[in-house]
């Protein structure tokens, strides 16, 4: 009785300090401090020597530094003309499909995604082009916006992603392996859509207006894909080859991303000095609530709280399947207010002892949280993918979240299969680990 009571005193000083307005990392310091002052009986003076060394060991991380690295190799494509060649090289490859151009959200955000890791550029990336095309040949708004709205969360799963750099550094676990295991649910997730695309425009035919044949020869659509199929092949294969760590490959796709703007005379003083400026506002974000959350987790180490609370949930008896699904739940819910990061960096240290008591991999956890996330980008009121989509589209925010509805179902699917056949998350890690996950 008294951990439950420590913990809801804990989850009610973090909401207070939300709800007056506090920064969400300050929030998190500050629940850290008043828990161990409150609850635990510490003079400040002993809370702040253990929170300075906390903060220099969580901000002395060596895998931290691939998180302002792929931020930037995103930033520079973003700035660059690549994205709007991604949809011309796509065009001709999707022409033929039923529904048509409107699989070049989930192509493009795909592709994207795999040399960008946020979820909001890949969001942005791909609609400032699909969008205003789609919109102009004919094809169903609701269709189109809700496509762009489930693929461009396809960013957070599909590696390089940066909150699957966060959940590693505060899991503890390998951060190639989670690479490895959010590839095949990526690719699924994009398939579903994609089947969910061809199955309404099979059932009715306005969705889509049949595209006349174009100019553009498969050749010539391969080679505008090229630069961005570079990009994934030089990062994603220098990680899954061993030949380096996330933090060496990052820096590579930076190189990579310099050069080949270079060699296109794209790369200008201006165009590194925006890429920069948005990198530090994001890293700067990212690895804040990463050294706040990791106060938080150490002052509740200390209060032994995840200890306890993982023993009181296992004295409920609950099944894994039905405690899977009450954390499916919570992420859901509180996934409508705050954005993946946060959300990933507040829960982590109750959730993640409770999932590992009852048997369930943290790296296929890392995984399912990432879709539990995904899922929070595209539900309103703080969905932050449907916030791009509006700004782009002039649509209101509600129309957009309508139209998001079939693929938030989805991706619920998606956590299902995942939930009922979990090889499809470890089986690559353990192939390509030598059989160890």
């Amino acid at each position: 009785m008294e951990m439950i009571v420590v913990a809801l005193g804990v989850v009610a000083i973090l909401l207070t300090t939300l709800a007056l307005g506090v920064w969400v990392f300050a929030a998190l310091a500050l629940a850290a401090i008043l828990s161990l002052w409150g609850f635990g009986g510490f003079g400040f003076e002993r809370i702040g020597l253990m929170m300075s060394k906390i903060l220099f060991r969580a901000s002395n991380s060596w895998e931290l530094a691939a998180i302002p690295l792929f931020i930037l190799m995103g930033e520079l494509i973003f700035r660059s003309d690549i994205s709007e060649r991604l949809f011309r090289g796509l065009a001709p490859l999707t022409r033929y499909l039923p529904g048509g151009l409107l699989h070049t959200n989930v192509f493009g955000s795909t592709l994207f995604a795999s040399v960008c890791g946020s979820s909001a550029a890949t969001t942005a990336t791909v609609g400032k082009i699909t969008t205003r095309e789609l919109a102009n040949r004919g094809y169903n708004r609701a269709l189109s916006l809700g496509s762009l709205a489930g693929a461009g969360s396809l960013g957070l799963l599909i590696p390089p992603s940066i909150i699957m750099i966060v959940y590693g550094v505060q899991a503890e676990v390998s951060i190639i392996k989670l690479f490895m295991a959010g590839l095949l649910p990526g690719l699924m997730m994009a398939a579903l859509f994609s089947a969910f695309i061809i199955v309404r425009a099979v059932a009715n035919a306005k969705v889509a207006p049949r595209e006349p044949r174009g100019d553009t020869s498969l050749l010539s659509a391969l080679g505008l894909l090229m630069p961005i199929l570079l990009l994934i092949g030089l990062v994603i294969g220098a990680i899954y080859s061993g030949i380096a760590t996330p933090s060496e490959s990052a820096a590579i796709g930076v190189t990579a991303s310099l050069l080949l703007l270079a060699a296109e005379r794209q790369l200008s003083v201006a165009l590194i000095l925006d890429a920069l400026k948005g990198t530090l506002l994001t890293s700067a974000m990212v690895c804040s609530l990463l050294v706040a959350a990791a106060m938080l987790s150490a002052a509740m180490a200390y209060l032994h709280l995840p200890r306890e609370l993982a023993a009181w949930i296992a004295a409920q008896q609950l099944s894994p399947v039905l405690l899977l699904l009450a954390i499916a739940l919570f992420y859901v819910l509180l996934g409508m207010f705050l954005d993946g990061i946060s959300l990933t960096v507040m829960s982590l240290p109750i959730t993640l002892p409770v999932i590992v008591a009852a048997g369930y991999d943290p790296i296929w956890f890392g995984v399912f949280l990432v879709i539990m996330v995904e899922l929070g980008q595209i539900t309103p009121p703080v969905g932050f993918n449907l916030f791009v989509i509006q700004s782009l589209s002039g649509e209101p925010i509600g129309r957009v979240a309508m139209a998001a509805l079939p693929f938030f179902l989805l991706m619920c699917l998606a956590a299902a299969l995942i939930t009922g056949w979990p090889q499809i998350a470890l089986w690559l890690p353990q192939v390509l680990s030598g059989g160890r996950a």
